[in-house]
């Protein structure tokens, strides 16, 4: 079921269409660990420093990026965000660099 979940997620292919970006912009930064964020309308990945991303949050949220911003960087991942205003949806997502 979790499959088809993410099979189905329309922000999973738009993490995939602007991927070469993705990787060029996290490779700038990889040795800050910056969590990303692709907004959907602009069409625009941004890289932000883990701290200033996380005040920007809510506290639940908050806790909820740092649960899984330590975990990808354990396992030598990376947090993206989506953001899709027209939508009202922020979703994240971890990925491997390569």
């Amino acid at each position: 079921m979790e499959k088809m979940q993410i099979e189905n997620d329309v922000y999973i292919d738009e993490i995939l269409k602007n991927w070469k970006g993705i990787i060029m912009l996290y490779r700038q930064f990889e040795e800050k660990n910056p969590v990303l964020l692709l907004d959907i309308q602009e069409q625009k990945v941004y890289a932000y420093p883990y701290n200033e991303f996380k005040s920007a949050l809510n506290e639940i949220s908050q806790e909820s990026l740092k649960t899984q911003y330590e975990e990808a960087i354990a396992n030598d991942n990376f947090v993206i965000f989506v953001q899709d205003n027209e939508k009202k949806e922020f979703r994240s997502y971890t990925f491997t660099k390569e």
